[in-house]
């Protein structure tokens, strides 16, 4: 385990989409976290599975995300990997999406993960950000190439998604 990840600025990440249409509905950016610890078979994105791997994460990457967000287009953020909910990337994963959702309220975020929400202690803070929780053990573990979400929808009581 990469004993600096975790703490807010030191997770590192694959790649950054500026515009992205194959992780969501509609028009968006997306966030490819480094690291993951499921190997999965057939992943698509074995190139994140290494926590030291990619970039570094820094203030100027976040503002740098957050100007990507904010053009008016862009109507979905996704963040997936690697995996986002990994031990070493949940609390910086958590302080993206709330500083999205804060600033762009209307905005959809998405993310996908290997862990199902209802199981995962640490994405309790999460849940009340993201409006699309694509859980990838309902496929099987298999390549998302040509799947079309078929994962369960997060539902949330008093929710507008």
């Amino acid at each position: 385990m990469n004993i600096n990840a975790g703490r807010r600025g030191n997770i590192r990440y694959a790649s950054i989409r500026e515009l992205d249409i194959s992780n969501g509905n509609g028009i968006g950016i997306a966030l490819f976290v480094q690291g993951c610890h499921f190997h999965c078979k057939n992943c698509f994105n074995q190139e994140t599975w290494d926590f030291n791997g990619g970039k570094k994460w820094t203030p100027d990457t976040m503002e740098k995300f957050l100007r990507l967000a904010d053009r008016p287009y862009i109507n979905r953020i996704s963040i997936l990997g690697g995996e986002p909910l990994a031990e070493e990337n949940i609390r910086e994963v958590t302080n993206i999406a709330s500083k999205c959702k804060k600033m762009f309220p209307d905005k959809k975020i998405w993310l996908w993960s290997g862990y199902n929400f209802k199981d995962h202690i640490y994405a309790l803070e999460i849940t009340s950000y993201v409006n699309q929780w694509k859980y990838q053990k309902k496929l099987k573990r298999l390549s998302l190439i040509g799947v079309r979400w078929k994962s369960c929808q997060k539902r949330k009581k008093k929710s507008n998604i």
